[in-house]
């Protein structure tokens, strides 16, 4: 039996998907900041990906001083409001608080900066402006977290800022590959336009740069273009009939999910492969979208996988069931998906071997393939000079974030191969320097 029930309207949406760090109130702030140490030597802000002052602001909000806090917060990450929501505080700058070695509770660090910067948002506070002009254009690609980060952060030093972005509206990964639970697409889009408000970069939206014209035409009028384009589609398996109808990705289901809510078509029984925190996210969508039987296939066992522990859990709190050492053969069915065939692995020496004769079939109507997603290499070898690795990586200068075209800087999953959303900003943030620095000869 599901877990939940399908969702038809809004609000059933709404409940199903409630939100796992929902906005503190006033008192609720005061009385948590009050519980922080200010510790001298700060192990939440070493945890920090973004470097934010954490104890700073925890004091600037427990003196009332919210504003200050958020401009602390700001000052180091600019998507300080989504971040609070959507980083893995468990495992960064929660799971660093002192607390948790004497097991007590650590700060609720997350919700804590979530509270300061949507106060400064909903009241509409400018908190910063850009720089003086210095007469240089850039290019920006993909409104992602990278790629916005770097153009506020290159609007503050005075460069003129374009946005291209091929979707209809901004902030990448963190509006269409984010689970809904932990942020919702109100609070992302009101963010992206808190800072564009303040700062004055131009986003083009429903403008891909996807060829080389293209390309030559940014070249010649721009003195410098970063490249925040993320990553691709889910990667194909290879398997026999992953063709079939309701064999989808993870990274397309989930977006499917951000733009269509409760209009998104789920399977009765679904078969999730994966074992890392996008997996687990799709697990836990189908079923708070009503599926009545999700199981979630791993081809190592349950301690290998790649996910967070706190993710694996929460997908077994709305009922997920976990399937490990198997690993799959083919999608059967007859034109849409019926099944799973799985063979039964023993790991050896590191290595995933398959047990001969241990073949099964694990019947489903619908298949998430959580296995990764694809680097955007056509795109990138359209660039003259642009160096790959062997994974796809860009590669650059991790000083400046130069490529090995020095008109080209680059940050994020592009860069980086895939990591969270507060990588994505501090990284684009760093990235403006090392282009402001190009351009200056600083």
């Amino acid at each position: 039996m599901a877990e939940y029930a399908t969702p038809t309207t809004e609000q059933e949406f709404a409940g199903n998907f409630a939100q796992l760090k929902p906005l503190m109130s006033n008192s609720e702030a005061m009385l948590e900041s009050s519980r922080c140490l200010f510790c001298f030597d700060a192990p939440c802000i070493k945890a920090c990906p973004s470097g934010i002052d954490i104890p700073l602001f925890i004091r600037q909000i427990n003196s009332g001083n919210a504003t200050g806090a958020a401009r602390t917060i700001y000052e180091a990450n600019y998507f300080g409001n989504a971040c609070g929501k959507v980083c893995p505080t468990e495992v960064l700058c929660e799971g660093s608080c002192v607390y948790t070695a004497t097991g007590a509770k650590p700060i609720e660090i997350g919700r804590l900066q979530s509270h300061a910067t949507r106060k400064v948002m909903d009241q509409g506070k400018h908190l910063f402006q850009p720089g003086a002009a210095t007469g240089f254009r850039v290019a920006v690609i993909g409104a992602g977290p990278a790629g916005i980060s770097c153009a506020c952060e290159l609007r503050k030093l005075g460069h003129e800022v374009e946005v291209f972005e091929a979707r209809s509206r901004p902030s990448g990964l963190t509006l269409y590959g984010v689970a809904p639970y932990k942020i919702t697409n109100e609070e992302t889009l009101a963010e992206m336009a808190y800072l564009e408000a303040q700062l004055g970069f131009r986003v083009h939206y429903n403008h891909p740069i996807s060829s080389r014209p293209e390309l030559e035409k940014l070249e010649s009028e721009y003195a410098a273009i970063f490249l925040g384009i993320g990553l691709g589609h889910t990667s194909a398996l290879g398997l026999p009939g992953e063709e079939r109808d309701n064999c989808v990705g993870a990274v397309e289901f989930i977006e499917q999910l951000r733009i269509g809510q409760q209009h998104t078509a789920v399977g009765r029984r679904v078969i999730v492969l994966g074992g890392g925190n996008t997996a687990m996210d799709a697990a836990s969508e189908s079923a708070r979208l009503g599926a009545e039987r999700v199981v979630l296939a791993y081809r190592r066992g349950k301690e290998e996988m790649g996910a967070y522990a706190f993710e694996y859990d929460l997908a077994k709190s709305v009922g997920v069931q976990g399937l490990f050492n198997v690993a799959p053969l083919e999608i059967t069915g007859n034109g849409k998906v019926e099944g799973v065939k799985f063979v039964r692995t023993a790991t050896r020496n590191g290595q995933v071997h398959p047990v001969p004769g241990s073949e099964f079939v694990e019947p489903c109507d619908m298949v998430i393939k959580a296995t990764g997603q694809a680097k955007q290499t056509r795109f990138l070898n359209f660039i003259p000079e642009l160096q790959l690795d062997s994974r796809g990586r860009i590669v650059f200068n991790p000083a400046t974030y130069q490529t090995t075209n020095p008109r080209y800087f680059a940050a994020g999953d592009a860069a980086n191969g895939g990591a969270e959303v507060v990588n994505a900003a501090a990284d684009g943030k760093a990235a403006a320097h090392g282009i402001h620095g190009f351009l200056t000869k600083n």
